[in-house]
């Protein structure tokens, strides 16, 4: 008996050892793997990589994105506003290639390359700021509605449910005639101020499943604030979704500021857009006899819509890996 009993007493630290070491053993092999796979929760990053990666489609189209707008806005600095703004009557309705004109020109002698190039900058740059605009305005209400719930939510929800119904579109153009010194600043402030909404719910409903999560609970436990859970923990959880939404809402301000344009309620007069050059096919000769002045205009929102849909096809997957995996 007293054998045994010494027996054990030598094994059982042995025992405990062996155990600790296989432990230890295990735990550095899961670190390993989470390491090694992504799939467990890729960082933002990596999950962009891997996709992009993968679908080579989205990677032409960033490319030719990135390319197409380092093109336009470089070149858009060497042109004069002489150029668009002057009119030479001997020069108007060139047709392409004819006397150093590549594209032609307009009603107005202004050559179409030029106009196109600088319309398109001025467009990209108000969808540009009215989509970081609107991610800022409605990722910030989103959050804090989201978080932190009770009677603000149900009231602030609420008068996002109104402002949501309101024809947006007649609204912008009632303030364009009514404001006396109107310019380009002044349609992305418009355009901001009433295209918030829909971004507000978008967020709030993820901020609400991300609020009820464990590592919202211990964070509240240990004694952090409610603001540091909100914008270093919640949001980093969300940048996937709202790079996903930035991308399409991009493309839709570029259709919305053309539209307002083309209606004659967008940028002032003198200044070149996307849509004041489409306007000029509401004359059915231009339309049919000068394809020129029109289509180049035309073919620059077709092309940058087809790439950032592609583009934000793939980063909604992403988004939606993430949210899967949680």
């Amino acid at each position: 008996m007293t054998f045994l009993n010494f027996n054990k007493q030598n094994t059982a630290p042995a025992i405990a050892e062996a155990e600790l070491e296989a432990d230890q053993a295990n735990a550095l092999e899961e670190i390993a793997l989470i390491g090694e796979d992504d799939t467990i929760q890729p960082s933002l990053r990596k999950a962009l990589k891997r996709e992009f990666t993968k679908d080579q489609a989205a990677q032409f189209a960033a490319i030719l994105l990135i390319l197409l707008t380092m093109i336009i806005f470089i070149s858009a600095i060497f042109i004069k506003p002489a150029a668009f703004i002057d009119v030479h009557i001997l020069e108007q309705y060139k047709a392409p290639f004819t006397d150093g004109h590549f594209l032609g020109t307009d009603n107005g002698g202004h050559d179409i390359l030029q106009m196109v190039l600088v319309a398109a900058r001025n467009s990209l740059t108000i969808a540009f700021f009215v989509t970081v605009a609107i991610l800022v305005l409605g990722t910030i209400g989103g959050l804090v509605t989201g978080y932190f719930g009770g009677k603000f939510d149900g009231i602030f929800m609420r008068f996002i449910d109104f402002m949501t119904i309101l024809p947006v579109m007649m609204i912008i153009i009632v303030l364009v005639t009514l404001i006396p010194r109107y310019n380009m600043w002044s349609l992305i402030i418009i355009i901001s101020a009433l295209g918030w909404f829909n971004t507000v719910r978008l967020i709030r409903a993820r901020t609400l499943v991300e609020a009820n999560r464990d590592y919202v609970s211990a964070s509240k436990t240990s004694g952090t604030g409610d603001f540091k859970i909100i914008f270093r923990e919640i949001f980093p959880n969300l940048s996937s979704l709202i790079i996903a939404e930035s991308t399409l809402m991009f493309a839709g301000n570029v259709g919305l500021e053309t539209s307002l344009s083309f209606l004659g309620f967008g940028l002032p007069a003198g200044t070149p857009s996307l849509g004041t050059l489409l306007n000029y096919a509401t004359d059915p000769e231009t339309m049919t006899d000068k394809p020129w002045v029109w289509v180049p205009a035309a073919v620059v929102i077709i092309v940058y819509t087809i790439l950032i849909m592609i583009i934000g096809q793939a980063l909604r997957r992403v988004a939606d890996q993430r949210q899967a995996l949680g």
